[in-house]
């Protein structure tokens, strides 16, 4: 059932929907009011000549060279494509057409000045400390170079450089003597440097212990091999005593064993006595 004014929908030619002036309003997102009728957008990659009326839709064309519509409008004229113009550092990355704008991006080892991106700026190496990125610098949205996290580092000035990871101890077979920064490796060293470290002092000290006893025994052995230096030679030391004079015995042969035999005073006459028998 249709109101008075409003006029039939035809399916072969799209909805009409214009209405009589005065009449409630309620338009689709891709149409637009127009003197109280919904009136149809131009589809992407057009503009809009003349809206719709009584008889007739709204009138659209397509966008002229070198200028762009990427959604349904109403409007008159198409946009501008960007240009990329070389003095700012800027080279086309996608070149624009009826529904889209033309992508700039800076030359390579260039990235933009700011979030507008209207201008390049040249890459400067990546300080110590800082590895280029290589994601970074294909997008050329801003510095190629970005701190390096905990466990890389950098020690070189580069605008190629990226941070390397620190060296694993451990997959060698040895241990950390230093441990990395963001400017230097991790330092290692092998394990038995390490007991090696540990041994060093106290064979130092073993040794020292033993030059000692040798220094003290031949400092309290030399006046001794002084002494027998001078009994060698015939030259009896005052610090040796002199040996007690042993008492002569008489001495008197026997006729058997023609042996000398050595008496004490006072047994002579029961030997000579004994003899006799």
């Amino acid at each position: 059932m249709s109101r008075q004014g409003q006029h039939q929908h035809d399916p072969r030619h799209g909805p009409w929907l214009c209405w009589e002036p005065g009449d409630a309003v309620s338009c689709s997102d891709k149409q637009y009011e127009h003197k109280g009728r919904c009136c149809n957008r131009c589809q992407p990659g057009q503009r809009l000549i003349s809206e719709c009326n009584g008889t007739e839709h709204s009138a659209c064309a397509p966008c002229e060279s070198g200028h762009y519509q990427q959604s349904w409008t109403k409007e008159r004229h198409c946009a501008p494509h960007d240009i990329c113009e070389d003095n700012t550092g800027l080279v086309v990355k996608t070149q624009g057409n009826a529904t889209h704008n033309t992508v700039c991006q800076c030359r390579a080892s260039m990235h933009c000045s700011d979030s507008s991106c209207q201008t390049c700026v040249e890459d400067q190496p990546c300080p110590l400390g800082f590895g280029f990125v290589a994601a970074k610098a294909m997008a050329q949205m801003s510095s190629p170079c970005e701190p390096c996290a905990e466990g890389t580092f950098s020690n070189v000035s580069s605008k190629t450089e990226p941070c390397h990871p620190w060296t694993s101890c451990e997959e060698k077979g040895l241990v950390v003597k230093a441990k990395g920064t963001n400017t230097s490796d991790v330092i290692c060293e092998s394990g038995g440097r390490s007991s090696l470290s540990v041994l060093i002092p106290i064979s130092a000290a073993v040794v020292t212990c033993l030059l000692g006893v040798c220094i003290y025994c031949l400092v309290h052995a030399t006046p001794r091999r002084r002494v027998q230096t001078q009994i060698e030679a015939g030259k009896p030391s005052p610090e040796v005593q002199q040996p007690q004079e042993v008492e002569d015995f008489p001495v008197q042969q026997t006729l058997l064993g023609r042996q000398p035999v050595a008496q004490e005073d006072g047994k002579e006459s029961r030997m000579a006595e004994e003899e006799r028998l």
